[in-house]
């Protein structure tokens, strides 16, 4: 017969043994909890914001929601917060990233498009009298000499990395996250007839399932474009004006993704099939024919600002019809057009915001005139005389 130290001792461990029993417990279900919202928190993270003649076409039947006029009162390119919401097909693909790769945020394969499968959708607004049908060209190179930052002094103006993506410079050699307009003016330029202006947007990437990401997401071999065509045109309803000098323009929006598409403006083709332009996809292209991205400028000025608060509201887009708004003028609309050889498949992407999972969308560029006074004039002079020229 047992003790009554014995069945104290005995009692002793029960009770060691319940609390351990209801510790082990505690630390089950807490660890449950915690994978279940830090999964959750992460499926947060990956869909919610940021806590950014010659005639321009533009696409009239395109998959993007919403390809309409500026959005004045809109977001910075590189910059701040937007409220709106992404659009339903922008969420619904915010899934598995293209290309088989390591890479995981973005793009999904619903980011791509065979460009085939699109029908023509490209519309011109019609020369009226008195337009300007001239074009002038600048001759600034591919950025043969590498000339890469993940900067921008427009919209982040000294501060290093305020673009969390690389970009590609032609032009000024001196621009960075700190340039002025006095060290851009004092620099020296990879384009012709001494234009200093500086000419960016980011880098389109190859990726693989070898690529190691960096520490905002981008990842992947950067393409050099195989070519750059950088021109000026006029408007098909008047006359256009000099830009001023030290003029700050950007365009698309590089935080589309999630501020919503009203500035998203660059579009998407192959070679051969430029009447057709995607605006929220990137073009899967037939054998030999290469990737097209086209980003036309803002080009109706205020006639006072070189800038603005929100960089956007002192240089908008015409309307449907080329005309500017009341109080602003026409200047000439740079239109940027570059080419890629890339890998067959969906293994391509832009560099991004890292909560923009690099979306097509998100593309955009700038441009800071530095041209001499005499090279603007000559500009003007020949997109006004209906000439070609550069």
């Amino acid at each position: 017969m047992p003790t009554r130290q014995h069945m104290n001792h005995r009692r002793r461990l029960s009770t060691k043994q319940l609390v351990l029993i209801a510790v082990l417990a505690l630390l089950g279900s807490g660890g449950t909890f915690a994978l279940v919202t830090g999964s959750a928190s992460a499926h947060w993270r990956s869909n919610s914001g940021h806590s950014g003649g010659w005639q321009s076409p533009s696409p009239g039947n395109s998959t993007k929601a919403d390809n309409g006029g500026q959005n004045n009162g809109g977001q910075n390119n590189d910059g701040q917060n937007g409220s709106a919401a992404p659009s339903a097909s922008a969420s619904a693909s915010a899934s598995a990233p293209a290309g088989g790769g390591s890479q995981t945020n973005g793009p999904s394969p619903e980011d791509f498009a065979d460009i085939r499968s699109v029908k023509p959708n490209v519309q011109r607004a019609a020369n009226q009298r008195g337009a300007s049908r001239g074009t002038f060209t600048a001759r600034c190179g591919r950025n043969e000499n590498k000339h890469h930052n993940p900067d921008n002094f427009i919209v982040a103006p000294g501060v290093a990395n305020g673009a969390h993506h690389v970009h590609d410079y032609v032009g000024n050699l001196s621009t960075d996250g700190f340039s002025t307009n006095e060290s851009l003016a004092a620099a020296g330029t990879t384009c012709a007839r001494g234009d200093k202006s500086t000419y960016f947007w980011p880098v389109l990437r190859t990726r693989s399932a070898n690529d190691a990401p960096d520490a905002d997401g981008n990842t992947g071999t950067i393409l050099q474009a195989t070519s750059v065509q950088l021109v000026f045109g006029g408007s098909p309803t008047s006359k256009v004006t000099a830009m001023p000098s030290t003029l700050r323009v950007i365009m698309g929006d590089a935080k589309s993704f999630t501020n919503g598409v009203a500035n998203a403006k660059a579009s998407w083709s192959c070679t051969g099939f430029e009447n057709r332009q995607l605006t929220d996809k990137y073009p899967l292209c037939p054998q030999g024919s290469r990737v097209v991205r086209t980003l036309n400028f803002p080009s109706c000025w205020d006639g006072t600002n070189a800038d603005s608060a929100n960089h956007r509201t002192h240089i908008v887009f015409a309307d449907g019809a080329g005309r500017c708004q009341a109080g602003f003028k026409a200047v000439p609309q740079l239109k940027m057009r570059l080419t890629y050889k890339v890998p067959q498949g969906p293994n391509f992407a832009l560099d991004s915001f890292p909560e923009q999972l690099h979306k097509p969308v998100t593309d955009h560029a700038d441009f800071a005139n530095f041209m001499p006074t005499r090279l603007m004039n000559q500009v003007v002079s020949c997109i006004n005389g209906n000439r070609n020229c550069g």
